[in-house]
């Protein structure tokens, strides 16, 4: 799903992504944050107490940082890696781009 906001880099890399041996177990844990996501909209339209949807909404932040922390970490021990075993620019370019996606991380 291209929603846009895909730098032009991802479509120049080649082979398979960091995350492709854990795949289904990403895919899981985004189908139940899915569901969080879901329950979430129940619970405000059951006008719930306030407090037990913040709880909610924690624990669904929470999720998606395990989600993006795996990611990053499948990220930096596959691509970045092996960019920085050939060196070069390319090695250049992969570290600041696992920077700037630890900024945006730390930033949420």
């Amino acid at each position: 799903m291209n929603t846009g906001l895909e730098p032009e880099r991802a479509k120049e890399h080649s082979g398979p992504h960091g995350y492709i041996s854990n795949k289904d177990d990403y895919l899981k844990r985004l189908r139940r944050i899915e569901g969080q996501a879901r329950g979430l909209q129940g619970m405000v339209t059951d006008e719930k107490y306030c407090i037990d949807i913040l709880t909610q909404v924690s624990a669904m932040t929470s999720a998606l940082q395990s989600v993006a922390l795996g990611l990053l970490n499948d990220h930096l021990n596959h691509c970045v890696l092996d960019a920085a075993a050939r060196g070069g620019d390319e090695a250049d370019a992969k570290i600041q781009e696992a920077f700037d996606a630890i900024k945006r991380l730390v930033r949420s």
